[in-house]
């Protein structure tokens, strides 16, 4: 019996992988929280996780029709987005240092998480591959 691993680990290697785009997007926005005129982004990290339910679960939307609406291009495949701003600075900077810290802080925690969870599932593969 041959073991999928789409099967096996479901979305969370998506997940993970979600994660460390959304790092690199959050990093930058800190890199640049003294830039004039920097627009603080960020990506849909639902949506993202909801097309890759779908392509896991074999329940995408496919377009059919030249007259059907093309999803492929909708902000769920890792689109950057524009964040609003509570207080945008005078010289047009977006960024808010704190609060891009603290979802840092929260991407880098729930990335561990992900990580220790397909830590054991791997963990837990090799014991059945083993028969322990």
């Amino acid at each position: 019996m041959a073991i999928s691993f789409d099967n096996a680990l479901g979305v969370h290697a998506q997940a993970l992988e979600a994660r460390v785009k959304r790092a690199e997007v959050l990093a930058n926005n800190l890199a640049n929280a003294d830039t004039p005129g920097y627009k603080a982004r960020d990506v849909d990290f639902q949506a993202m996780m909801q097309k890759a339910q779908q392509s896991v679960s074999g329940f995408e939307m496919a377009k059919t029709d030249d007259g059907h609406m093309d999803t492929s291009t909708d902000s769920a495949s890792g689109d950057l987005l524009y964040r609003t701003p509570h207080q945008p600075s005078l010289d047009g900077n977006t960024v808010d240092a704190q609060q891009e810290q603290t979802r840092f802080m929260r991407n880098a925690m729930d990335y561990q998480a992900s990580f220790q969870f397909l830590s054991s599932k791997f963990s837990g593969l090799t014991k059945a591959i083993k028969g322990e």
